[in-house]
């Protein structure tokens, strides 16, 4: 830091006034402001490199073999349009499926404002009775085809 001695004379002290600024804290801020940023810029940029997906929607073609599951509004399950007692039976039913061959699809229609633990429910009753391919059916937005 500067500072200005003068000789001790009291008219000294009234007759020069110090023009010049004081850089040094000045300066010390900005230092301490570039050590954060080049700390902290390389956290920021450094990211996972993913490929992510395309927003576009593929339509499912539905063949016989495929099976769907629905769930309505209050969380009852149909298997094909059929209501399905609980969980248990769920499994059972996708547990015959399972050893067909060719394995079917099992696509999963969840109500809109169902909670998601039926969905989950679902998925966890087909992933226990050995189905390996499960897919959404979802209704496509205005304009896509």
């Amino acid at each position: 830091m500067s500072m200005n001695v003068g000789t001790g004379g009291a008219e000294e002290e009234f007759s020069e006034a110090i023009s010049a600024i004081n850089t040094t804290p000045l300066v010390d801020v900005m230092l301490v402001l570039l050590i954060i940023f080049l700390i902290t810029i390389p956290v920021v940029i450094q990211t996972v490199p993913v490929d992510l997906p395309k927003v576009a929607n593929q339509p499912t073609t539905t063949k016989p073999e495929n099976i769907v599951i629905a769930v309505n509004r209050d969380g009852k399950m149909f298997w094909n349009e059929r209501r399905i007692a609980n969980t248990r039976a769920l499994i059972e039913k996708v547990k015959e499926v399972a050893v067909l061959v060719p394995q079917p699809e099992i696509h999963v229609r969840g109500d809109r404002y169902t909670r998601f633990e039926n969905i989950g429910k679902v998925i966890v009753a087909v992933q226990r009775g050995g189905v390996v391919k499960v897919g959404f059916i979802t209704q496509p937005e205005p304009g896509q085809h």
